[in-house]
């Protein structure tokens, strides 16, 4: 049986710049399987965001573009897919939650209101009351403290964290096969960044969903992943179970990320020593 949810094959996507047409992505190939987290993890510039935005459907117009390859979700390829048939399944079928939170929600709705609009887009047979009752299911099972509160605030007044889990809320409310997580315990401290994950990898569980995580953290690959695939130059160098990419990696570039995180028996490394400076060596300063 075929348990594959969504095949990337030989994806390419390229920006129109000032200075000409820009490649950006050059035949990229993974698959996402059923119920499992495939990590897409390399360095800054490296494509992972741009493959993420060309799976969504959301490359900034007219500038970028999908030029070949083909994005198969249950054997259909969204890169043909009319922009109606796309929008419906954006957010429906495949959702995404984005790195910063403060502006991926709308400042000026509240947070029900955003959750709500999720539901008015994609559940439309739902009515008002039912909309705002499982809105506040969705931010309960995403365990944000005082649900009914938080309801009809705004994003400015939670924190970080709790502004990625209504961004969660938001992107499970129709139940999709498919979340696509890009970077979204970046800009979170680390306590906060491990009950992201953790939230993420219990909503797995629950829902059966596959998850496609793109980070720059092989820390955060080692604990929630099941698959990896390792992209550089805008494309996927090494692909592999997580096991093997730890225990065997076969590409140099896989062996420098690895070779990159800190160890407990690596050697401590020496403070520099700083003399104390003698003040009276530099006088204060004087206008005029």
């Amino acid at each position: 049986m075929n348990d594959v949810i969504l095949s990337v094959r030989n994806l390419q996507t390229e920006f129109a710049t000032d200075d000409g047409v820009v490649k950006v992505l050059h035949g990229v190939s993974f698959d996402v399987h059923k119920g499992r987290t495939l990590g897409i993890v390399g360095e800054s510039g490296c494509g992972k965001s741009v493959t993420a935005m060309s799976i969504m459907g959301l490359l900034p117009k007219p500038y970028g573009r999908v030029v070949g390859g083909q994005i198969l979700y249950r054997g259909t390829d969204l890169v043909a897919l009319p922009p109606e048939q796309m929008y419906a399944m954006r957010g429906n079928r495949i959702s995404m939650v984005f790195q910063d939170p403060m502006t991926a929600l709308n400042p000026v709705q509240s947070n029900g209101q955003q959750i709500n609009e999720v539901l008015q887009l994609h559940r439309p047979e739902l009515s008002k009351r039912e909309r705002g009752q499982y809105a506040l299911e969705m931010l309960n099972k995403v365990k944000i403290p005082m649900p009914e509160k938080r309801l009809w605030e705004y994003p400015h007044n939670l924190s970080g964290g709790m502004r990625q889990r209504v961004m969660i809320a938001m992107a499970l409310a129709c139940k999709p096969d498919i979340l696509i997580c890009d970077e979204p315990t970046t800009a979170l401290d680390v306590t906060v960044q491990a009950s992201i994950l953790e939230l993420i990898d219990e909503l797995q569980q629950q829902t059966g969903m596959s998850v496609l995580f793109i980070t720059h953290d092989l820390g955060v690959i080692a604990e929630i992943c099941d698959d990896v695939a390792v992209m550089y130059g805008g494309k996927v160098v090494e692909y592999a179970d997580i096991f093997d990419l730890f225990d065997t990696p076969q590409h140099p570039y896989t062996e420098r990320l690895l070779a990159l995180i800190p160890k407990l028996d690596d050697e401590p490394k020496q403070a520099i020593e700083i003399k104390p400076v003698d003040i009276a060596l530099f006088p204060p300063e004087h206008d005029g």
